[in-house]
């Protein structure tokens, strides 16, 4: 991989991976415009790193929610243990509330994924068909939720109801051309959660899962990948969590007075044109 191929690579990552219209669709996509000559494992592997850059961004843009829950699951569960009350009385607070269900709806995706780690990791990932599959089923999902869901809860109102369904939508994620913040996003929707409400917990949700799935591919790119792949592919992080960073900045702002309209027409376009392309031989399916 050549710094230049890598960057390429961080933008795409950054772009997509919060925007809900598939980033590992676009990276393999990018992959073969670049000419990669990484099989389906190092492929894997490399994308698993380059999100780690995103990982980063949602941290930094999310640092005071993750402060305060983080501060709030603590002391509200010490409090209990050592049977003092909080200040709304024995239950938990929101920030501690939601901390649970971060983790709640973490469960799903990581016995799922570990579950399917092989097949994750291998040829049937990077399969077109699959992808541009994925990217019209997902499009076709994200505008039945635009359709039939209230859009009206707030983060204050989520409940570990919010968090199965979202936890267990992010499992379409798995598949490669669902995009896990369209799967997030479209759980949310169809739980009666607003556009900005089903964004932030999605990102919030990604946290562990970017985390995961990036470190434990870390230790196997470092033997799978070429030498000398190891500098650009930092690089492409680093540009990737500098993108990523303006990606929730955008989303969230655009989700407060739009709906997702343009992502499910660009879907259903992209995933289109890839079906139709490979119908008629143009591309090659792996």
């Amino acid at each position: 991989m050549t710094l230049i191929q890598a960057i390429v690579l961080g933008i795409v990552q950054g772009l997509t991976e919060f925007i809900p219209i598939s980033s590992t669709a676009h990276l393999v996509l990018a992959s073969r415009v670049l000419g990669l000559a990484l099989n389906p494992e190092q492929l894997t592997a490399s994308i698993a790193v380059i999100q780690l850059g995103t990982l980063i961004a949602v941290l930094i843009y999310f640092a005071g929610d993750i402060w305060n829950i983080s501060i709030a699951f603590v002391r509200d569960h010490l409090k209990l243990l050592t049977g003092g009350r909080n200040e709304a009385g024995p239950r938990l607070s929101h920030n501690a509330r939601l901390g649970w269900l971060v983790i709640i709806g973490s469960l799903p995706v990581a016995v799922v994924g570990l579950l399917f780690k092989k097949q994750i990791e291998g040829t049937l990932t990077k399969n077109l068909w699959v992808i541009a599959t994925m990217m019209v089923f997902i499009a076709l999902l994200l505008a039945i939720a635009e359709a039939v869901g209230k859009k009206q809860r707030q983060m204050q109102d989520l409940t570990v109801k919010d968090a199965l369904i979202v936890g267990f939508a992010q499992c379409l994620a798995l598949i490669p051309g669902s995009s896990r913040s369209g799967s997030t996003i479209m759980g949310g929707l169809f739980a009666g959660e607003a556009r900005d409400t089903a964004a932030r917990f999605s990102f919030l949700l990604s946290i562990p899962a970017i985390a995961a799935s990036g470190l434990l591919e870390m230790k196997e790119a470092l033997h799978r990948l070429p030498q000398g792949s190891l500098t650009a592919l930092a690089v492409g992080t680093i540009i990737s969590g500098i993108v990523g960073y303006l990606s929730i900045w955008f989303l969230i702002r655009y989700l407060r007075t739009h709906t997702t309209g343009v992502f499910i027409g660009y879907r259903l376009i992209v995933g289109a044109a890839i079906l139709l392309l490979l119908s008629m031989g143009r591309i090659t399916p792996l």
